[in-house]
């Protein structure tokens, strides 16, 4: 079976950094993009980042990019999110994602993606 487990979420301070990770097991190949995709409260989900099965490409949501960092370890099958300069407007619910993929720019659709985590709370205080 499928399984995607996140861990790295919490409260941190505005300014702050979070690393989060997941770790993913049992995908039928190893042709998976990966993601990240968040809701806030009253929110729909939102588009992260993404990155490529070789971890040469990646795109990101133009709210995060300068400040998080989509990476992966393909030996692990983990794909981690390092957020940095952290504000409140990025308290959501953290979601990690895979998606089969080939070559080129992953989808930043959520309805792409086949697996999904549990989703984790990050909270940024004022």
């Amino acid at each position: 079976q499928v399984q995607l487990v996140e861990s790295g979420g919490g409260l941190v301070q505005a300014g702050g950094s979070l690393r989060r990770s997941c770790a993913a097991s049992e995908l039928p190949s190893s042709n998976y993009a990966m993601g990240w995709f968040r809701q806030a409260p009253g929110k729909e989900r939102a588009f992260v980042a993404t990155i490529n099965r070789s971890g040469s490409v990646t795109a990101y949501a133009d709210s995060v990019k300068g400040r998080f960092t989509i990476s992966r370890d393909n030996a692990n099958n983990t794909v981690y999110l390092q957020m940095n300069s952290l504000k409140p407007e990025d308290t959501a619910v953290y979601y990690c994602a895979a998606k089969y993929h080939t070559t080129g720019v992953p989808s930043i659709r959520d309805y792409r993606y086949n697996y999904w985590g549990q989703g984790t709370q990050v909270t940024v205080s004022s």
